[in-house]
């Protein structure tokens, strides 16, 4: 494994390193919550969490690979969320507006987090590319899950396709909302319109 790359879960073998991993992206949440992407400095993430920061780095390489990490542990909890409820709606449109609302406002609602994990992610570079493949993975899932509720109907090669397109419009709104270029309402129907769009009956 490259050292560029942060540390999953799966690449973690005992259940302490986990707990230690888990530790690490609570205190970034935290300090991110208080004071938004500036708050978040490698030192005082790896004082909150009790670790050196020699181990801190083995972790996560950079800032950037933490703030990306957490937005995917975001959307984890996002997915495991919808998995285990009825998603409404009559159509594959209905039911991916309905996901993609109620994550956004979830992440709207604490927007000082939002805006540091955003931020993280505009500013990745090629060194964070298997970060971004993970939070793209999980939108993906996440919305072909919405477009097909049915477990075992297997999404094709289009569905993927649309779900991607869709991920990439719905962090573009993040971003526009963000810094402050779109309001909460404007982001919900830029939303639909993409979706409406996409997934027409």
């Amino acid at each position: 494994m490259s050292t560029t790359n942060s540390l999953t879960v799966d690449d973690l073998g005992s259940a302490a390193q986990r707990e230690r991993r888990k530790r690490i992206l609570d205190a970034t949440y935290d300090l991110a919550r208080d004071g938004g992407f500036d708050a978040v400095q490698m030192r005082a993430v790896a004082d909150s969490a009790e670790v050196a920061l020699g181990t801190l780095y083995r972790y996560f390489p950079s800032k950037i690979h933490l703030l990306v990490s957490a937005l995917a542990r975001e959307f984890e909890r996002s997915e495991a969320t919808f998995r285990e409820v009825t998603i409404p709606g009559d159509t594959a449109a209905e039911r991916v507006i309905y996901v993609m609302k109620r994550t956004t406002r979830g992440l709207q609602g604490d927007p000082k987090l939002t805006e540091a994990l955003t931020r993280a992610f505009m500013f990745a570079d090629a060194s964070v590319a298997a970060e971004i493949h993970t939070v793209g993975m999980l939108l993906t899932s996440m919305l072909t899950r919405a477009m097909h509720p049915d477990d075992t109907h297997e999404p094709t090669d289009r569905d993927v396709a649309i779900a991607r397109v869709i991920g990439d419009v719905w962090l573009s709104a993040l971003v526009a909302w963000v810094t402050g270029r779109s309001t909460a309402a404007e982001t919900g129907a830029h939303l639909e319109t993409a979706v409406g769009l996409l997934l027409r009956d």
